[in-house]
């Protein structure tokens, strides 16, 4: 199952055009935070939970917290365990450069 359709199944949200565009946008974000510029193994969970929290918070953007009906809500960027596992696949800068390793091309396939 691909990340859209797992997102429809984890929101019960049927706009693919809306969710398509939201795990775009996390996937850009989860690829500068990483200092990236592809994705790897590993970090398709993260896009997903920060598609979801922004498909949660539209609406609310800009605020930090809200208070209704007698409860509080406070939003924060993201939950610290996304920022957690973004950190372990983060690559650091050397003199202003990234150095990622390149995707091996499948046996057989000359480049």
């Amino acid at each position: 199952m691909e990340n859209l359709e797992k997102l429809k199944v984890l929101t019960g949200e049927s706009n693919e055009e809306l969710l398509s565009l939201l795990l775009e946008e996390a996937e850009a974000f989860v690829l500068s935070y990483t200092n990236r510029t592809q994705m790897v193994l590993g970090l398709d969970k993260s896009v997903r939970d920060l598609a979801v929290i922004a498909l949660n918070r539209m609406g609310t953007e800009g605020e930090l917290s809200r208070n209704a009906a007698g409860e509080s809500y406070s939003f924060d960027n993201a939950p610290k365990h996304i920022y957690r596992t973004l950190d372990n696949y983060r690559l650091a800068r050397v003199g202003g450069k990234v150095y990622e390793a390149k995707k091996k091309p499948p046996e057989g396939v000359q480049t």
